[in-house]
């Protein structure tokens, strides 16, 4: 058969100095599961609020805090000389949900400019010509007097120095009924600031000079939103979910994670909060220690989904809290209930159904897609597997018998506790050593295949100590993704492809980290106000998803010792014939590698698909983040003719390649486009395949 060949390099050398020969059998020996490469999720870091959400306001309704504190303005700061701000427990709240407000007190005379703004997360990035909706509730507790003066409220993008750079005005009435009134405005700036050092900013104009007892204005519900990613009301901030976009994720598992689970019971993450009017939304205080308002719900989850034609990979909550508390037995009734209303929710017929009927209310009256569904998290961590056999039980059971057609992963070790009835699907997580991740490349081989899949939700290379995998940077701790951590985990990748039978998902974590609100490193996305940062490992990923292929060659297998350091896979896009090489090299040194096809013809023209400089001598340019675009002057690999194979020699550029980065994949034939980034990167626990 004709075949177009792709060669895909993912990293750099061996410790071998003779060619190393791989035959590619022409036969598949399984397929590749479309949901192999994806997306996990939690609001860790600063990734949800201030991160995937696209609203620009920290702390926008004052949820979780306590009032008349310090602590309860976060994010905001009282403007003008005789403003005083404060967050109390409002005794006519705009919603049972949002039960406190920010009180601007301007005292008795006071003339002038008074207010309050909010610096975002670490800043607002405001840029000329775009539309950034704002809007907000407040409420005054009487009416001016007669004949008053009636101030004016104005609402702007203010700039770091004080340049006004858009804004909207509306004079300030009491609403009748004593009740809120709601303002929705556009703000459009006419240019561009220097910086993300901007704020929103809130001012009444003229003052309390006509109020004899001085004016005071409560404030609820702040908010202030960019163009949002597909232009969703409510949704994602768009140069953050491009990014994801463009690795083609098949699956995105939420809403956790640790942040699933609670610090108590009372304290989980909870489905019908997260869904509805903003205002009915309470928030919670996440389990990485900040408020998370919950802008992002289960709806909000489930539409993302779609605009990215990403599997749910949904988590319900199983009995169990980070503190340590488990409900079992009879007690766990209700939260089997909350979690079989939550997946109806997502699959449930509106006809029949309360959650579903609540869904369609919401704009989304057909069902989503949901295939597979995790009981809790992490359960092979603390007190939880004590009591994981029975939840498991109760949840599963139950769970099984509403929705038959669902699959149900377990989140403990694969051999402790033994589960009933037996999980066929097993979330298992690791963290490790990019050297750990090589040699673990093979842990998979060595499975019974005997209907058991595994699904690698969460795995990094986190440092280069063993013996202190999650210590701090001066014992070995990554703080950003490395080259030689993404070679690592790139030689593991080859591994789940060979062994796809059973492996059917896998998704590096944490996904984002704002740099300035890291709480675990490394991160595959770094960000900030204005900016996203790639990291080598990211590229990595986008290399692989890119180029899954749809079904597995077998070829002659790396070396699986200790000193093994060249790993590969092959897989071929059955439709088109093209076939792709998969190289990871985590040695110090170049290595040449001849991989034999056996294919009567090969296409004249091969497609070189890479992330670095290459040419046949193995010497390279010094690249960087700033560096955009390289063309190759001699393209590698060389291709020589034979009489029923093809015969493809690679020179592997070594890993310690001075100034390499990754590069992002991509494009025709002996041209390549390098996308250098900078790269950014605390979170919990966990063990080896073997053991979770």
């Amino acid at each position: 058969m004709a075949a177009l060949i792709s060669v895909v390099l993912l990293a750099f050398a061996a410790r071998i100095y003779a060619a190393t020969t791989v035959s590619v059998s022409a036969s598949a020996s399984h397929p590749i599961p479309t949901s192999l490469y994806g997306l996990m999720f939690e609001d860790i870091s600063k990734s949800g609020d201030g991160g995937l959400y696209a609203e620009l306001l920290q702390n926008r309704a004052f949820q979780q805090v306590t009032p008349n504190t310090t602590a309860a303005l976060n994010a905001w700061t009282p403007v003008g000389a005789n403003a005083s701000i404060t967050v109390i427990a409002d005794p006519s709240p705009l919603s049972s949900a949002l039960p406190n407000s920010l009180v601007l007190s301007i005292p008795p005379g006071a003339t002038g400019d008074h207010g309050f703004a909010n610096g975002g997360y670490w800043g607002i990035n405001v840029v000329a010509h775009t539309k950034y909706t704002a809007s907000l509730y407040y409420r005054l507790p009487a009416e001016f007097p007669p004949h008053a003066a009636v101030p004016t409220l104005t609402l702007a993008l203010q700039a770091a120095d004080g340049t006004r750079l858009a804004s909207h005005s509306t004079p300030l009435h009491a609403n009748t009924t004593g009740g809120w009134t709601h303002i929705n405005t556009v703000l459009t700036p006419t240019q561009t600031p220097p910086s993300t050092a901007n704020s929103f900013t809130i001012i009444v104009e003229g003052g309390a000079s006509s109020a004899p007892a001085g004016l005071e204005v409560h404030f609820a519900l702040l908010s202030l939103f960019p163009p949002t990613f597909k232009g969703r009301a409510n949704g994602m901030r768009a140069d953050i979910a491009e990014t994801l976009a463009e690795m083609r994720p098949a699956f995105f598992r939420f809403p956790g994670g640790n942040n699933l689970e609670g610090q108590t019971t009372d304290t989980r993450w909870r489905w019908r909060n997260t869904v509805g009017p903003l205002t009915d939304r309470p928030g919670r205080v996440g389990d990485w220690t900040y408020v998370n308002t919950d802008g992002i719900g289960l709806l909000e989850y489930l539409l993302w989904c779609e605009d990215l034609q990403m599997e749910p990979f949904m988590a319900v909550w199983d009995g169990y809290s980070l503190g340590g508390t488990a409900v079992t037995g009879d007690a766990l009734q209700p939260f089997i209930a909350e979690a079989i209303d939550q997946i109806n929710f997502v699959i449930g017929d509106p006809a029949t159904s309360e959650p579903a009927a609540l869904r369609a209310s919401l704009g989304h009256p057909e069902p989503f897609a949901l295939t597979y569904v995790e009981i809790g998290n992490e359960d092979n961590v603390g007190q939880a597997p004590g009591t994981y056999a029975s939840r498991w039980n109760s949840f599963v059971t139950n769970l099984t018998a509403t929705f038959p057609q669902l699959h149900f992963m377990a989140t403990s070790r694969t051999t402790t506790p033994v589960l009933t009835p037996t999980p066929q699907h097993y979330d298992v997580h690791l963290y490790q050593t990019p050297k750990f991740f090589s040699t673990d490349s093979f842990v998979y081989d060595a499975f019974p295949r005997n209907g058991m899949t595994f699904f690698e939700g969460e795995y990094a290379a986190t440092s280069t100590n063993s013996s202190n995998l999650f210590g701090t940077p001066e014992q070995g701790r990554l703080i950003w993704p490395t080259v030689a951590g993404a070679v690592g985990e790139a030689a593991f990748m080859t591994g789940l492809e060979r062994n796809a039978d059973i492996v059917f998902a896998a998704s590096y974590a944490p996904l984002l980290g704002h740099v300035n609100g890291s709480q675990w490193t490394p991160n595959l996305i770094g960000f900030d106000a204005g900016n996203i940062y790639k990291s080598t490992s990211y590229y990595v990923q986008k290399l692989f998803s890119l180029n899954k292929g749809d079904e597995y060659l077998p070829s002659t297998l790396p070396d699986s010792t200790s000193s093994g350091t060249l790993f590969w896979s092959v897989t071929r896009w059955n439709s088109t014939g093209e076939l792709i090489i998969k190289i990871s090299n985590a040695a110090a040194s170049a290595a040449d590698l001849t991989f034999v096809l056996p294919f009567d013809t090969v296409s004249d023209t091969p497609l070189f698909l890479g992330v670095s400089n290459l040419n046949q001598s193995s010497t390279y340019t010094d690249l960087h983040f700033a560096s955009a675009t390289y063309v190759p002057p001699t393209p590698n690999p060389r291709l020589r003719r034979r009489t029923s194979f093809w015969n493809i020699l690679y020179t592997l550029p070594s890993s310690e390649s001075r100034g390499l980065n990754f590069a992002q994949l991509l494009v025709a034939y002996s041209a390549f486009s390098l996308d250098f980034s900078r790269n950014y990167s605390s979170r919990s626990n966990s063990g080896t395949p073997n053991s979770n």
